[in-house]
Parts: C-alpha cells; structure tokens; sequence
C-alpha cells in the first residue's frame, strides 16, 4: 500500500489540483493517470523522471522509485507514495487493484496502446481509456508565479545574448558562439539551455532548425541565432539576426520585411481574436514584399514548462487568444543559398491587448556589430 509523510501542499498547489480535478469531473474522469513529466510537475512539483500521478478526487499518489525517495520528502512530502520494485507498469496495476479504481483514464500522447494494453493484463479489473485534453488546458493560462519564473529565464537569456554578442569575433565558429550563449545563461542562473541552441550563420540560416557546425564567422557575416532559457523548470525563446560590420544588402531588405510583419503580428494580439487571424496578419504582410513562399512555419507557438506547448498560434487553429497565454511571435524568411532571417519575442497575452515580455534591440541598425 502507498504511503504519506504528511504535511500540506502549498496554496498554488492546491488551486491547480482544485482546478484539474472540477476539469476530471467535467469529462466524467474518476482517476486519472499523469505520466507527462511536466504535467505531473505542474501539479505537485515532483521533478523525477520515469514516474506517474495519480489523481482522484480525493487522493493525490505518486508511483516512482527510490532514485527519487529524498526528492519526494523535498517536494511533495504530502502526496501518497508508491515506490516500485519492478516496472511502472506494475506500480500502477498494484495500485489500481489496492484502490479497487474501476476505470482510470491515460494519457493517449504519452502511454502507448501498448502501454496500455500492458496495463489492462496486469490490473484486470480496471479499464484503462484514453483521456481528452485535461492538464494542458489548464497550463496555457499562466499564473503570477509561473510569470515571475519565466520572466526571470527571459532575462537570463537576454543578459547571456549581450555577453556574447560583445564577443563575437571573426573566425570563431557556429559551435563555439552556441556554447558559449549557453555557457553565459548557466553562469547567470539557468538550469539548462531551453532546447539545443541555434547559431546559423549566413547560408544556414535558410534552415529553420538549422544545427550549429564549424562555418566560421567572417567579416559581413548575417548571424541568427535562436536561443532560451530553462528557470525552474520554464522555458524562454528567442531569435535574433545580428550583422559582423556590414549587412548583406539581400538579407537587409528580408530583415526590414520581417520586422514590419512581427510588429504588426503583436499589434493584432487581444483575446478573443483568433490565432489564425494574428497568423495571416504576418504572412499578409510578408506575401505582400514578394516573400510568401519563404515564410514557411506558423507564426509561433505556446511557452512554459515544455519549449513548444498550446495554444498554435499559426493558420491551423481558429482558437481564440486567452489573457493569460504566453506565446512566441516569430515571423521568418528563408531565402536557401542566401540566408535567412527570423525575429522572435515571448509574448503574454493581457486583458486589454498584449505584453512583449522580452526587451532585446531589433531595430536593423542595432544589429550590426
């Protein structure tokens, strides 16, 4: 059987379990099983790995292993722990049966129908069913701690960027400025990068994702670079283009393009105007320079405890904007065997409009070093 250590969960954990349990009720879910690492995260502020929530509306357990015993006692002492011997699978089967739960509901996008399959022999007189959306609708309005949080990672990033933009040097290498953007944002606080770091310079900067490598930087070199950092477990992101004493007269003219369509992009934020709406107001404005075809990815994305999480905010989702949500806003033209330009600021979405949360310098002529 479970056991708990006491003590009581804090009052933001509380309103998020309260909050997730009146959505389980909405969709008729008695227990639900928690495997996504963030989501249980969110919930209980448990950060091993390799383990599940599950939720009742009356229990909160944990199924993990003794890596994460002293975690626990750390961060969710109050949670009813099953630590296992064997695998997760039969953790969660033990306490299905233990708690005679009739029916749990899975995470589709996490437990496979292997997994569950796998499930359904070890616990035989639970059925396990895919739930619906339920955690990550709840993530996509962020809360005043989470904001704290990730404006501090906005900043992290930001200050590393300067550091390394006054260092930037001829003959230095994609690979060496990508360490060293990362090396500065753990010097000042982070955890880790948000996601591996991009440093494109001149042609590879036509890749969206492009990889860092050993191209080196020479004089008239375009640089973007694409980068963020993990605080507490947030994300931040961001892209900048900047230019070695000279800009390319080409990516000048798609760096203006770009600009002018992001502006206009964060202008066009508010609630209740749909995501796809804000899209077409950047895709308009770049179709309208002569580069539709090139700006070929969504306008940008959810931020928060994973780099890339809901709300789409691209021409795919007829969504409306929440206050609340945090997004990316993240235009881009890719011209191959030339280069490319992207321009991304994290954006909350505010009652009356929106907050660009980060700060960086934009405008063309700041970019040149």
């Amino acid at each position: 059987m479970g056991s708990r250590n006491g003590k009581e969960p804090s009052p933001l954990v509380v309103d998020r379990l309260r909050r997730c349990r009146q959505e389980m009720k909405r969709k008729k879910i008695a227990a639900f099983l928690i495997s996504n690492q963030p989501d249980y995260f969110y919930l209980t502020g448990f950060t091993g790995e390799d383990s599940a929530l599950l939720l009742t509306q009356k229990d909160v357990h944990i199924l993990s292993d003794g890596r994460f015993d002293e975690a626990m006692n750390q961060e969710c002492p109050w949670v009813t722990r099953w630590m296992r011997k064997g695998s997760l699978n039969a953790e969660i089967a033990k306490a299905c049966t233990e708690l005679r739960l009739r029916s749990v509901f899975v995470q589709p996008e996490v437990v496979t129908l292997g997994e569950q399959a796998d499930l359904r022999k070890l616990a035989k007189k639970t059925r396990f069913s895919s739930a619906p959306p339920v955690v990550g609708k709840l993530r996509r309005i962020k809360d005043e701690t989470e904001l704290a949080i990730m404006r501090k990672a906005i900043r992290i990033a930001e200050d590393a960027f300067l550091s390394v933009r006054s260092r930037i040097r001829v003959g230095q290498t994609e690979l060496e400025l990508a360490a060293l953007l990362e090396y500065e944002m753990k010097m000042r606080g982070a955890s880790a990068a948000s996601f591996a770091t991009i440093c494109a310079e001149g042609v590879n900067a036509a890749l969206p994702h492009a990889h860092a490598g050993n191209r080196k930087i020479k004089k008239g070199s375009a640089i973007l670079f694409d980068w963020g950092a993990r605080v507490g477990g947030y994300c931040s992101d961001l892209t900048r283009v900047v230019f070695v004493g000279s800009i390319p007269p080409r990516i000048g003219q798609v760096y203006r393009v770009v600009l002018d369509a992001q502006e206009k992009a964060i202008r066009a934020i508010k609630p209740g105007r749909k995501m796809c709406d804000v899209d077409a107001v950047a895709r308009e404005a770049i179709k309208a320079a002569g580069f539709g075809e090139q700006f070929n990815h969504g306008l940008g994305h959810g931020l928060g405890l994973d780099v890339h999480e809901p709300p789409s905010l691209s021409w795919r989702s007829t969504e409306p904007l929440e206050a609340g949500m945090l997004v990316t806003v993240e235009p881009g033209v890719y011209l191959p065997g030339v280069g490319g330009v992207r321009i991304e600021d994290d954006v909350l979405v505010t009652p009356t409009g929106c907050r660009v949360l980060s700060n960086l310098p934009k405008r063309l002529d700041d970019m040149v070093i």
